[in-house]
């Protein structure tokens, strides 16, 4: 059986027992009822997650998939495909985004390459960045695949072994990614699971002009007519449309769900890997927690498909797991809600008459 016949067969929907053990103490708080709203029903997955009264989510780790695109050869991204190694060495060097974001919430971050068409061997050789490099970037999606259903395997796959080798000393996922052109293929598959047309879908990325998101609808629209993605196969569509580090964060998400482990899905890319894994195991949406929503258009039609709220909603665009680290001390205060508040039995204080 292979890695990811395995893992999918392996994940199972959140504990029931556990989720109304939680609710039963949630309702007995020393508080009007439900009055912490959000925070209460996050408590509740959490416990449903990881079959505990007191789920851990103290060890955090952020994990930015990083891969170029052969579709940024249609004029579609601001910016040149040679910012994604840089911005990965910025990573490793701990001065980007992400980095500081982390920071503020204890979490790591951990960094891995998928598919990066520039050279990172002195990174991944001294084990600074996890060596998954799949190919240099994947093929131009405007013309054909944008991968073969053995690469797009690979790149699921090794989102899993990055899970499972972290499983032991981590608690709570978040998703991250780096890529150049990387809203392309993400609005292919948002467009291939919601239903929706493309110019309702897709935005301004990394900040392009009106001409260029006309290209981008454009180029993104033949994609879809040329290739033909199966809305009923994940891989299929992965492998049609996708990226290889979309692919990872579809693994991660897989592997963490696998192990009963709560994921903190970021922003629209990431949100593009949930995707394809809900197509391939719909009970893996019960360990996914959305962490904001993206000014990216399409972002809540793709949140509304998994069943999702997000946590916050702050204006955020940049990616590489910083909404997700954001949420991370949310997911503490819904632990320490369930944990550290008294019932009205256990202070003795009086209930509501009626």
């Amino acid at each position: 059986m292979s890695l990811l016949d395995a893992t999918l067969k392996s994940i199972q929907p959140q504990d029931r027992d556990w989720r109304e053990r939680a609710t039963s103490r949630l309702e007995c708080l020393t508080m009007p009822h439900w009055s912490l709203g959000r925070l209460m029903d996050l408590a509740v997955d959490l416990a449903g997650m990881t079959r505990s009264m007191n789920p851990a989510v103290a060890r955090r780790a952020i994990v930015t998939m990083a891969a170029d695109h052969g579709v940024v050869a249609e004029s579609v991204s601001k910016f040149p495909q040679e910012v994604t190694v840089q911005m990965v060495e910025n990573f490793v060097r701990g001065r980007a985004g992400i980095n500081a974001l982390a920071r503020t919430v204890g979490a790591d971050v951990v960094v891995a390459n998928l598919g990066v068409a520039g050279d990172l061997r002195s990174l991944t050789s001294s084990g600074k960045v996890f060596d998954k490099r799949i190919a240099p970037g994947t093929a131009n999606m405007a013309n054909g695949p944008a991968m073969s259903r053995e690469q797009a395997v690979a790149a699921v796959e090794a989102g899993i072994e990055i899970a499972q080798s972290l499983g032991e000393r981590i608690d709570l996922f978040g998703t991250g990614e780096m890529g150049i052109g990387n809203t392309t293929p993400s609005t292919a598959i948002a467009a291939v699971f919601t239903d929706l047309p493309v110019d309702i879908l897709a935005g301004r990325g990394t900040g392009i002009d009106d001409e260029q998101l006309a290209t981008k609808i454009r180029v993104i629209e033949q994609s879809l007519r040329v290739n033909e993605p199966d809305q009923t196969d994940g891989l299929d569509v992965l492998a049609k449309v996708g990226g290889f580090e979309i692919g990872g964060i579809t693994g991660l998400i897989l592997g963490a769900a696998a192990q009963h482990k709560p994921v903190i899905v970021d922003g629209f890319i990431s949100t593009a890997g949930a995707l394809v894994a809900q197509s391939l195991s719909p009970h893996s949406v019960d360990y996914m927690i959305a962490a904001h929503r993206s000014v990216e258009p399409g972002h809540e039609a793709m949140q509304s498909t998994l069943g999702k709220s997000p946590l916050l909603d702050l204006g955020l665009r940049l990616g590489e797991g910083t909404g997700a680290a954001l949420a991370m001390n949310l997911a503490e205060a819904a632990v320490r809600i369930l944990t550290e508040v008294t019932t009205f039995e256990e202070a003795q204080v009086s209930e509501a008459k009626f």
